[in-house]
């Protein structure tokens, strides 16, 4: 196995602050404290990729994107080349995905969002190298990308054949700005495995009776901390405001505490209960850790969990995943749960 590994060290730097993504947006994620997150994703699917294959041979990029993080998984990588100065930029993600190819790789990880997708994609178009993703982004629509960083060290371990799969990215600012339109921006080879995830899509079906329950079972002095999306959006007019329909706003007794809010505004609203309201991915069935970092490990563990979905969205969902951040926390929200799918009606569905 030679295996190729980028990492996008800025990825998903905007999400807990609000930002809804990074492209364009460091100087100002790292104005409101964010904290890098790639990384971190970076050393989980590395440690596993190491206790799998520790004689793997491994080709990366100098730091910080993948050569030390590489050598403290245990690994004695092979540097191909260094970054420029200052921040990293879509060239050198680019530039080392080309020299991989040039050093014949048999597959090329990287981690990072859709826009790191895109741009692996770029530099292997016109080459048979696969590749796969370790979800870093706040975006992770594209269908290149395996479920946790732990899932992707399995698949690079296990695979046997490849198929083409769609790598997806939208317009950040528009996507800021509530409006959601994925572009199509390559089909590229990635190893078949049991735990990579689907294209997203839209969930349908008629919500509003089940937005309306909702909204007649709310308790008095409980805060409601109310996800994004187009369902949790439904409930948030029935609770008679107009939310950030990509963000998360906070409720309490009639009134609107936080809109579009990070983790940190969170978890100043938090009061003596809490519940988090979401709902999941259409064709994914993520309930935590796709378009939802401000709901971080440090919120979801003060707060009571209400997952509400159309019965057409579950229908299309075998189960529901999580990727928190936190394996533990992971490992504590797993299990059967009760999802609102109507005003009165619930349905059993796994969190798997």
């Amino acid at each position: 196995m030679r295996l190729g590994f980028v990492v996008n060290p800025i990825a998903g730097m905007g999400g807990r602050v609000g930002l809804k993504g990074t492209d364009g947006k460091v100087a100002e994620a790292r104005a409101r404290g964010a904290d890098p997150r790639s990384p971190n994703r970076a050393r989980r699917a590395l440690d596993a990729l190491y206790d799998r294959r520790p004689e793997a041979t491994l080709l990366t990029w100098g730091a910080p994107m993948g050569a030390d993080l590489a050598r403290e998984a245990g690994f004695d990588p092979t540097v191909l080349g260094t970054p420029g100065e200052g921040e990293t930029m879509a060239a050198d993600t680019r530039e080392a995905v080309a020299a991989f190819v040039d050093a014949g790789v048999d597959l090329v990880c990287f981690v990072g969002g859709d826009g790191t997708a895109a741009d692996v994609a770029d530099a292997l178009d016109g080459t048979d190298t696969p590749m796969l993703g370790v979800p870093g982004g706040v975006k992770v629509y594209s269908s290149v990308f395996a479920v946790s960083p732990e899932d992707a060290a399995a698949v690079v371990d296990t695979f046997e054949r490849t198929e083409r799969r769609e790598v997806m990215d939208i317009d950040e600012d528009a996507y800021r700005g509530g409006a959601v339109d994925p572009e199509l921006r390559a089909v590229v080879r990635v190893p078949v495995g049991e735990n990579l995830q689907s294209s997203k899509q839209t969930g349908s079906g008629n919500v509003e009776s089940l937005a309306e329950g909702f909204a007649d079972s709310v308790d008095p002095g409980v805060t409601y901390v109310l996800g994004p999306g187009s369902t949790v959006g439904t409930i948030k007019e029935a609770l008679g405001f107009e939310g950030s329909p990509l963000g998360v706003d906070v409720w309490r007794d009639g009134e609107v505490l936080v809109t579009d809010a990070t983790e940190s505004a969170i978890l100043d609203a938090l009061g003596e209960r809490n519940v988090i309201v979401v709902s999941p991915i259409g064709g994914q069935g993520f309930v935590f850790g796709r378009g939802n970092p401000q709901l971080s490990p440090a919120v979801i563990r003060r707060c009571e969990v209400e997952v509400v979905a159309s019965r057409s969205k579950l229908d299309d969902l075998g189960r529901l995943q999580v990727d928190t951040d936190d394996p533990e926390l992971d490992a504590d929200l797993r299990g059967w749960t009760r999802v609102r799918v109507g005003r009165f009606e619930r349905r059993l569905m796994e969190i798997a």
